[in-house]
């Protein structure tokens, strides 16, 4: 009967077994946390190559990198508001094309991603143009109406509402460019993931 050990015992033993099984979630946390330092580096100052700097790691620690590099990367692929974050997306786009490189599916969706970028640049700049014709039209009517002349150098900036009208406009085109764009990159991230 002394042979016959307590549920305690046995409770604890199997903990300890699990315990020895289970992989190192701060391990993981840190290969993560390592992959979107070094991504952040990498946009920063042409750091080394990622796909370098995975090599050089063990395999174990790759894939979580890679995932921490992807989801750093994924952050800088925003609407370009001017040249510099169109670099640094069209930088990020080519790095994760290139950290998954036997990923046909990740490089068709980067290359939708980069298409993405480049028509919402175009399509503001339209945007904008006609929504500008367009207040120039009513203040044209608004003043020939009055029995003003309408004068040469007219300006949809004279319009009262123009700030506040053209940022309505610009921020319904914008929450249809990041729709877009969210569902690609959760497609990435999931595919990374999974």
């Amino acid at each position: 009967m002394a042979e016959i050990k307590s549920t305690m015992e046995m409770v604890l033993e199997r903990a300890a077994r699990m315990a020895a099984e289970a992989p190192d979630v701060s391990s993981n946390d840190d290969d993560l946390e390592a992959g979107m330092r070094l991504a952040a580096e990498f946009l920063r100052d042409n750091g080394p190559s990622l796909m370098e700097t995975l090599e050089n790691q063990t395999a174990k620690s790759q894939m979580e990198m890679r995932k921490g590099m992807v989801r750093t990367l994924l952050r800088n692929v925003v609407l370009p508001r001017n040249e510099e974050l169109q670099a640094t997306g069209k930088k990020a786009l080519k790095a994760i094309v290139e950290l998954n490189a036997n990923s046909a599916e990740i490089g068709s969706i980067c290359h939708e991603l980069q298409q993405i970028l480049e028509q919402y640049s175009q399509h503001k700049q339209q945007m904008t143009q006609q929504f500008e014709q367009a207040l120039i039209g009513q203040i044209q009517q608004q003043l020939m109406a009055a029995g003003q002349e309408v004068p040469d150098n007219l300006s949809a900036a004279m319009h009262p509402k123009y700030q506040e009208e053209l940022g309505k406009v610009t921020a319904d085109l914008n929450n249809q460019y990041n729709d877009a764009m969210d569902q690609r990159k959760d497609f990435v991230l999931q595919h990374i993931s999974g």
